[in-house]
């Protein structure tokens, strides 16, 4: 069933707030980041409205044999959209597909194995759930885990009718600071009992407290988007694959 679509000028209306208070903000960050270039929000924003078309169709990204539309997500908020950039990044882009499966620790596996357990939380829990296990080490990707993280935050919380996480002037702090620790720590051993449910209560917290039905458009009315899809439909990852020998 299709979710909530995102109200995609409301969203780039807030993110260029960030990017014209950037270095004030990044001031007050406990692990400095980079500035929000013109590119880098585009490719965002490019994620965003892949996320809107996968919500407008009833796709289901975490289902068995879409992972590459997943992978797809990540490439499009790092490359964009253009076949030279593609081209430009190919080697890159093929070390990240090889993490993304074949990681040990991590990667897909992982991720997959991690939501099927927790499929019953409450859906704060879950989206920040599913950040902190793409952020944490071993990460999902080679580059762009947080933007990536945030888009596929922002996919479980709209497909349950909530709104999607979208960076603010009043949430930078809030949410760069936490997810700074969470990239420090690694999902097996100590941090997974102690650091990282702390970290991910942290997150759920923020991701309830600062909702805004302004990032949503009304629940009726919204017509299907005309754009690309998120990826290619489905990859033929086999369930056994994906399930096969996770940790």
């Amino acid at each position: 069933m299709p979710g909530r679509r995102l109200n995609l000028s409301a969203i780039e209306a807030s993110l260029r707030a960030v990017q014209r208070d950037f270095d004030r903000i990044n001031a007050t960050l406990s692990t400095p980041r980079d500035p929000l270039s013109d590119q880098v929000l585009g490719d965002l924003l490019a994620g965003y409205a892949c996320v809107d078309d996968a919500l407008a169709q009833g796709r289901d990204l975490f289902a068995l044999g879409n992972s590459r539309q997943l992978l797809e997500l990540n490439i499009l908020v790092l490359c964009g959209s253009g076949e030279e950039a593609r081209r430009a990044a190919a080697s890159h882009i093929a070390a990240t597909e090889r993490r993304f499966y074949e990681q040990p620790g991590g990667g897909i596996r992982d991720l997959m194995h991690w939501l099927s357990v927790h499929g019953k939380d409450p859906v704060w829990r879950r989206a920040a759930g599913a950040y902190v296990r793409i952020l944490s080490q071993p990460q999902l990707y080679l580059e762009g885990n947080h933007r990536s993280g945030a888009l596929l935050m922002s996919y479980i919380l709209a497909r349950e009718g909530r709104p999607p996480f979208v960076l603010t002037v009043d949430n930078a702090k809030a949410y760069f600071d936490p997810s700074a620790l969470v990239k420090g720590a690694k999902k097996r051993g100590v941090a997974e009992l102690t650091r990282l449910p702390k970290l991910k209560k942290r997150l759920a917290d923020l991701l309830e407290r600062r909702s805004d039905a302004g990032y949503l458009l009304p629940a009726s009315g919204s017509p299907a988007p005309q754009g690309a899809a998120c990826g290619p439909e489905g990859d033929g990852l086999a369930a056994e694959t994906l399930t096969r020998n996770v940790s």
